[in-house]
Protein backbone atom coordinates (compact mmCIF):
# COMPACT_ATOMS: atom_id res chain seq x y z
CA UNK A 1 0.00 0.00 0.00
CA UNK A 2 1.72 3.09 -1.19
CA UNK A 3 2.00 6.29 1.78
CA UNK A 4 0.47 9.54 1.09
CA UNK A 5 3.20 11.20 -0.70
CA UNK A 6 2.20 15.00 -1.69
CA UNK A 7 4.38 16.81 1.15
CA UNK A 8 6.85 17.68 -0.06
CA UNK A 9 8.92 20.88 0.12
CA UNK A 10 8.41 23.40 2.36
CA UNK A 11 5.34 23.26 5.56
CA UNK A 12 5.08 26.40 7.27
CA UNK A 13 3.88 25.68 11.15
CA UNK A 14 1.44 28.37 11.55
CA UNK A 15 1.57 31.07 14.41
CA UNK A 16 -1.36 32.14 16.36
CA UNK A 17 -1.70 36.00 16.09
CA UNK A 18 -2.35 37.94 19.08
CA UNK A 19 -3.81 41.36 19.73
CA UNK A 20 -2.78 43.86 22.75
CA UNK A 21 -5.44 42.37 25.16
CA UNK A 22 -4.40 38.53 23.95
CA UNK A 23 -7.58 37.61 21.93
CA UNK A 24 -7.08 35.92 18.83
CA UNK A 25 -6.58 38.44 16.06
CA UNK A 26 -8.26 37.07 13.37
CA UNK A 27 -8.04 39.78 10.61
CA UNK A 28 -4.03 39.18 11.13
CA UNK A 29 -4.36 35.71 10.77
CA UNK A 30 -5.93 36.48 7.64
CA UNK A 31 -3.25 38.41 6.52
CA UNK A 32 -0.52 36.38 7.29
CA UNK A 33 -2.32 33.11 5.42
CA UNK A 34 -2.86 35.26 2.11
CA UNK A 35 0.60 36.28 2.23
CA UNK A 36 1.95 32.51 3.36
CA UNK A 37 -0.08 30.95 0.58
CA UNK A 38 0.66 33.77 -2.26
CA UNK A 39 4.17 33.38 -1.24
CA UNK A 40 4.27 29.65 -2.57
CA UNK A 41 4.38 27.91 0.90
CA UNK A 42 3.19 23.95 -0.26
CA UNK A 43 1.60 23.28 2.57
CA UNK A 44 -0.13 24.43 6.15
CA UNK A 45 0.41 22.97 10.01
CA UNK A 46 -2.12 23.86 12.00
CA UNK A 47 -2.19 24.05 15.78
CA UNK A 48 1.53 23.21 16.39
CA UNK A 49 3.87 24.12 19.05
CA UNK A 50 4.53 27.26 16.98
CA UNK A 51 0.97 28.02 17.46
CA UNK A 52 0.85 28.37 21.42
CA UNK A 53 -1.41 25.76 21.17
CA UNK A 54 -1.57 24.86 25.07
CA UNK A 55 -2.42 28.32 25.94
CA UNK A 56 -5.37 28.18 23.40
CA UNK A 57 -9.00 26.69 24.53
CA UNK A 58 -10.75 24.31 23.27
CA UNK A 59 -13.42 26.29 21.92
CA UNK A 60 -10.59 28.84 20.49
CA UNK A 61 -9.02 25.66 18.80
CA UNK A 62 -12.47 25.13 17.08
CA UNK A 63 -12.80 28.40 15.84
CA UNK A 64 -9.38 28.86 14.63
CA UNK A 65 -9.63 25.45 12.59
CA UNK A 66 -12.79 26.60 11.26
CA UNK A 67 -11.54 29.87 10.52
CA UNK A 68 -8.15 28.80 8.63
CA UNK A 69 -9.89 25.88 6.51
CA UNK A 70 -12.24 29.01 5.55
CA UNK A 71 -9.80 30.93 4.19
CA UNK A 72 -7.71 29.10 2.99
CA UNK A 73 -10.17 26.80 0.75
CA UNK A 74 -7.82 23.63 0.08
CA UNK A 75 -5.23 26.07 -2.25
CA UNK A 76 -3.55 24.28 -0.38
CA UNK A 77 -3.04 21.24 1.71
CA UNK A 78 -3.13 21.43 5.69
CA UNK A 79 -2.18 18.99 8.86
CA UNK A 80 -3.68 19.45 12.03
CA UNK A 81 -0.98 19.04 15.14
CA UNK A 82 -3.16 16.43 17.11
CA UNK A 83 -0.94 15.62 20.04
CA UNK A 84 -0.31 15.02 23.66
CA UNK A 85 0.71 12.61 26.73
CA UNK A 86 -2.51 11.20 27.20
CA UNK A 87 -3.37 8.40 24.71
CA UNK A 88 -6.68 7.51 25.99
CA UNK A 89 -7.93 11.06 24.98
CA UNK A 90 -5.89 11.60 21.72
CA UNK A 91 -7.58 7.97 20.62
CA UNK A 92 -11.18 9.61 21.68
CA UNK A 93 -10.70 12.89 19.65
CA UNK A 94 -9.58 10.77 16.41
CA UNK A 95 -12.54 8.90 16.47
CA UNK A 96 -15.07 11.81 17.16
CA UNK A 97 -13.91 14.78 15.40
CA UNK A 98 -14.44 16.05 11.97
CA UNK A 99 -11.14 15.76 10.55
CA UNK A 100 -12.49 16.89 6.35
CA UNK A 101 -10.50 19.95 6.00
CA UNK A 102 -7.54 18.15 6.97
CA UNK A 103 -4.48 15.72 4.91
CA UNK A 104 -2.47 13.79 7.66
CA UNK A 105 -2.03 14.50 11.08
CA UNK A 106 1.18 15.60 13.06
CA UNK A 107 1.47 13.73 17.03
CA UNK A 108 4.28 14.55 19.07
CA UNK A 109 5.90 12.13 21.04
CA UNK A 110 4.39 12.22 24.10
CA UNK A 111 5.95 14.80 26.54
CA UNK A 112 6.63 15.07 30.41
CA UNK A 113 5.85 11.13 31.45
CA UNK A 114 8.85 10.57 29.48
CA UNK A 115 7.66 6.51 28.10
CA UNK A 116 10.24 3.94 27.19
CA UNK A 117 10.57 3.21 23.80
CA UNK A 118 8.05 0.62 23.48
CA UNK A 119 5.87 3.14 25.99
CA UNK A 120 6.28 5.84 22.68
CA UNK A 121 5.66 2.25 19.78
CA UNK A 122 2.12 1.44 21.48
CA UNK A 123 1.67 5.21 21.95
CA UNK A 124 1.95 5.47 17.96
CA UNK A 125 0.07 2.53 17.55
CA UNK A 126 -3.18 3.22 19.25
CA UNK A 127 -3.23 6.59 17.40
CA UNK A 128 -2.42 4.64 13.77
CA UNK A 129 -5.27 2.60 14.59
CA UNK A 130 -8.08 5.21 15.77
CA UNK A 131 -6.94 8.16 13.04
CA UNK A 132 -8.84 8.39 9.98
CA UNK A 133 -5.71 10.39 8.63
CA UNK A 134 -2.47 9.78 7.51
CA UNK A 135 0.05 10.29 10.79
CA UNK A 136 3.33 12.12 10.72
CA UNK A 137 5.52 11.30 13.66
CA UNK A 138 6.77 14.05 15.58
CA UNK A 139 10.21 13.61 17.36
CA UNK A 140 11.44 16.80 19.39
CA UNK A 141 13.20 15.66 22.32
CA UNK A 142 14.45 19.46 23.32
CA UNK A 143 10.69 19.53 23.97
CA UNK A 144 9.52 16.14 25.04
CA UNK A 145 12.20 15.37 27.65
CA UNK A 146 12.78 11.72 25.76
CA UNK A 147 14.15 11.16 21.97
CA UNK A 148 12.64 8.99 19.83
CA UNK A 149 15.14 6.50 18.76
CA UNK A 150 15.69 5.45 15.10
CA UNK A 151 14.69 1.81 16.10
CA UNK A 152 11.62 3.20 17.01
CA UNK A 153 10.91 4.83 13.89
CA UNK A 154 11.54 2.98 12.12
CA UNK A 155 9.31 0.12 13.62
CA UNK A 156 6.85 1.75 13.42
CA UNK A 157 7.59 3.08 9.76
CA UNK A 158 7.56 -0.69 8.78
CA UNK A 159 4.15 -1.83 10.65
CA UNK A 160 1.60 0.42 9.68
CA UNK A 161 1.06 1.85 6.50
CA UNK A 162 -0.66 5.15 7.35
CA UNK A 163 2.24 6.62 9.73
CA UNK A 164 3.69 8.26 6.50
CA UNK A 165 6.71 10.13 7.84
CA UNK A 166 8.51 11.96 10.48
CA UNK A 167 9.13 15.57 11.53
CA UNK A 168 12.88 14.97 12.53
CA UNK A 169 13.91 17.77 15.42
CA UNK A 170 16.31 15.68 17.72
CA UNK A 171 18.77 18.24 16.05
CA UNK A 172 21.01 14.06 15.36
CA UNK A 173 22.15 14.25 12.14
CA UNK A 174 23.78 10.46 12.23
CA UNK A 175 19.91 9.64 13.80
CA UNK A 176 18.11 11.18 11.06
CA UNK A 177 20.86 9.74 8.36
CA UNK A 178 20.33 6.37 10.45
CA UNK A 179 17.05 6.63 9.59
CA UNK A 180 16.79 7.89 5.94
CA UNK A 181 18.78 4.56 5.46
CA UNK A 182 17.00 2.51 6.74
CA UNK A 183 13.12 3.59 5.69
CA UNK A 184 10.82 2.34 3.84
CA UNK A 185 11.28 3.63 -0.03
CA UNK A 186 7.57 5.63 0.68
CA UNK A 187 8.06 6.96 4.18
CA UNK A 188 8.79 10.67 4.75
CA UNK A 189 11.57 12.37 6.58
CA UNK A 190 10.65 15.58 7.06
CA UNK A 191 13.65 18.72 8.96
CA UNK A 192 11.84 20.23 12.34
CA UNK A 193 14.78 22.56 12.23
CA UNK A 194 15.10 25.25 9.69
CA UNK A 195 18.71 25.37 10.43
CA UNK A 196 19.61 21.90 9.57
CA UNK A 197 16.82 21.49 6.45
CA UNK A 198 19.42 22.19 3.95
CA UNK A 199 22.20 19.54 5.07
CA UNK A 200 18.69 16.93 5.42
CA UNK A 201 17.97 17.36 2.24
CA UNK A 202 20.72 16.76 0.86
CA UNK A 203 20.54 13.36 2.91
CA UNK A 204 16.95 12.28 1.61
CA UNK A 205 15.03 14.75 3.79
CA UNK A 206 11.60 15.54 1.47
CA UNK A 207 11.82 18.96 3.10
CA UNK A 208 11.15 21.31 5.84
CA UNK A 209 8.13 22.46 8.59
CA UNK A 210 9.32 25.84 9.19
CA UNK A 211 9.22 28.59 11.23
CA UNK A 212 10.87 30.77 9.53
CA UNK A 213 7.88 30.26 6.66
CA UNK A 214 5.99 31.98 8.61
CA UNK A 215 7.95 35.51 7.54
CA UNK A 216 9.74 34.22 4.33
CA UNK A 217 7.76 31.51 2.79
CA UNK A 218 8.70 32.67 -0.71
CA UNK A 219 12.45 32.77 0.06
CA UNK A 220 12.70 29.61 2.59
CA UNK A 221 10.78 27.65 -0.05
CA UNK A 222 12.67 28.48 -2.61
CA UNK A 223 15.76 27.41 -1.11
CA UNK A 224 14.29 23.90 -0.51
CA UNK A 225 12.81 23.61 -4.05
CA UNK A 226 16.17 24.26 -5.01
CA UNK A 227 17.32 21.67 -3.04
CA UNK A 228 15.17 18.94 -3.89
CA UNK A 229 15.90 19.35 -7.39
CA UNK A 230 19.32 18.76 -6.64
CA UNK A 231 20.79 22.24 -7.50
CA UNK A 232 22.58 22.71 -4.19
CA UNK A 233 24.77 25.80 -5.05
CA UNK A 234 21.80 28.19 -5.49
CA UNK A 235 19.92 26.54 -2.70
CA UNK A 236 23.38 26.73 -0.66
CA UNK A 237 23.38 30.47 -1.23
CA UNK A 238 19.92 30.80 0.02
CA UNK A 239 21.08 29.18 3.01
CA UNK A 240 23.70 31.05 4.09
CA UNK A 241 22.00 34.35 4.04
CA UNK A 242 19.35 32.87 6.64
CA UNK A 243 22.60 31.30 9.03
CA UNK A 244 22.11 34.02 11.35
CA UNK A 245 18.57 34.47 11.38
CA UNK A 246 17.96 31.41 12.31
CA UNK A 247 20.00 31.44 15.71
CA UNK A 248 18.29 34.95 16.77
CA UNK A 249 14.84 33.33 15.96
CA UNK A 250 15.12 30.39 18.55
CA UNK A 251 17.76 32.35 21.37
CA UNK A 252 14.47 33.55 23.02
CA UNK A 253 12.22 30.44 22.21
CA UNK A 254 9.49 29.48 19.98
CA UNK A 255 7.51 31.17 18.80
CA UNK A 256 8.85 34.94 19.88
CA UNK A 257 11.59 35.08 17.61
CA UNK A 258 9.63 34.73 14.72
CA UNK A 259 6.56 36.80 15.78
CA UNK A 260 8.90 39.47 16.44
CA UNK A 261 10.21 39.32 13.04
CA UNK A 262 6.60 39.49 11.84
CA UNK A 263 5.78 42.31 13.24
CA UNK A 264 8.84 43.46 12.06
CA UNK A 265 7.72 43.35 8.65
CA UNK A 266 4.13 44.74 9.84
CA UNK A 267 2.42 41.56 9.90
CA UNK A 268 0.89 40.85 13.42
CA UNK A 269 1.75 42.83 16.88
CA UNK A 270 4.45 41.05 19.01
CA UNK A 271 1.98 39.40 21.16
CA UNK A 272 2.15 35.95 23.15
CA UNK A 273 0.58 34.43 25.98
CA UNK A 274 2.20 33.43 28.82
CA UNK A 275 3.90 31.60 30.36
CA UNK A 276 5.83 33.17 26.58
CA UNK A 277 6.90 36.34 26.37
CA UNK A 278 7.97 38.76 23.75
CA UNK A 279 12.03 38.74 22.77
CA UNK A 280 14.41 40.75 24.58
CA UNK A 281 15.15 44.30 22.95
CA UNK A 282 18.37 43.42 22.52
CA UNK A 283 16.96 40.47 20.54
CA UNK A 284 14.45 42.55 18.21
CA UNK A 285 17.10 45.28 17.31
CA UNK A 286 19.32 42.76 16.01
CA UNK A 287 16.49 40.59 14.17
CA UNK A 288 15.78 44.28 12.73
CA UNK A 289 19.21 44.75 11.65
CA UNK A 290 19.46 41.33 10.19
CA UNK A 291 15.97 41.89 8.22
CA UNK A 292 17.60 45.33 6.90
CA UNK A 293 20.24 43.48 5.35
CA UNK A 294 17.85 40.85 3.91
Amino acid sequence: MARYMNLRGMGVALVTPFKQDKSIDYPALARLLEYIIQNKADYLVVLGTTAETPTLSEAEKTELKRFIAERVRRRVPMVLGVGGNNTMALVDYLKNTDLSDYEAILSVVPYYNKPSQEGIYQHYKAIAQASPLPVILYNVPGRTGVNMTAETTLRLARNFDNIIGIKEASGNITQMDDIIKNKPEDFMVISGDDGITFPLITLGAVGVISVIGNAFPKEFSRMVRLALEGDFERALHIHHRFTELFSLLFVDGNPAGVKCLLNAKGLIENELRLPLVPTKITTYQKIREVLSKL
